[in-house]
């Protein structure tokens, strides 16, 4: 005889979604930190790490870009499209959603750092590298670089592959 409602119960769903939730944004909240060690390593003249603790306002702005970063992976987790009927693991542990998200990491690194640099060579009269006399400048390009890359993120994430 066949079942009417839903197969698996209603509360075992929903503990999946927050699960995958929890993993996502662990996820991603690691490729942020990574992203801005990158940053460091490929801008070495910048030092965002450093001059964004000399000020309180760069230190909020690194943390409003967080905040923004992870809202738009919450947002992108709890609205993406997932496979109906696999199993409560293969559910938070989608591995083909982690590949995107890790190849969305990488170009979004490789083209945001490139776009930066062909947008400071085709503006000679505004030197980019200015920012490094204000730790509030650091922290408001690299508020734009978590908001960026939570796009890229959530882009990734609600990707239907």
């Amino acid at each position: 005889m066949y079942q009417l409602g839903l197969a698996t119960p209603y509360w075992l769903i929903v503990l999946m979604w927050v699960g995958r939730i929890v993993v996502l944004v662990a996820i991603c909240s690691l490729l942020a930190w990574l992203g801005i060690r990158a940053l460091d390593a490929l801008t070495p003249e910048i030092k965002e790490r450093e001059r964004i603790g000399e000020s309180p306002l760069a230190t909020g702005l690194f943390i409003a870009g967080f905040f923004i970063l992870v809202g738009l992976v919450i947002h992108g987790a709890a609205t993406a499209y997932t496979a109906v009927g696999t199993s409560p693991l293969g559910f938070i542990f989608d591995f083909r959603t982690w590949g995107l998200v890790a190849i969305s990491f990488a170009i979004s690194l490789l083209i945001g750092l490139a776009l930066l640099r062909i947008v400071d060579k085709l503006t000679p009269k505004i030197p980019f590298l200015n920012i490094t006399k204000n730790p509030n400048a650091v922290g408001i390009y690299v508020f734009g670089y978590l908001i960026f890359f939570g796009l890229i993120l959530h882009a990734a994430l609600t990707t239907p592959l």
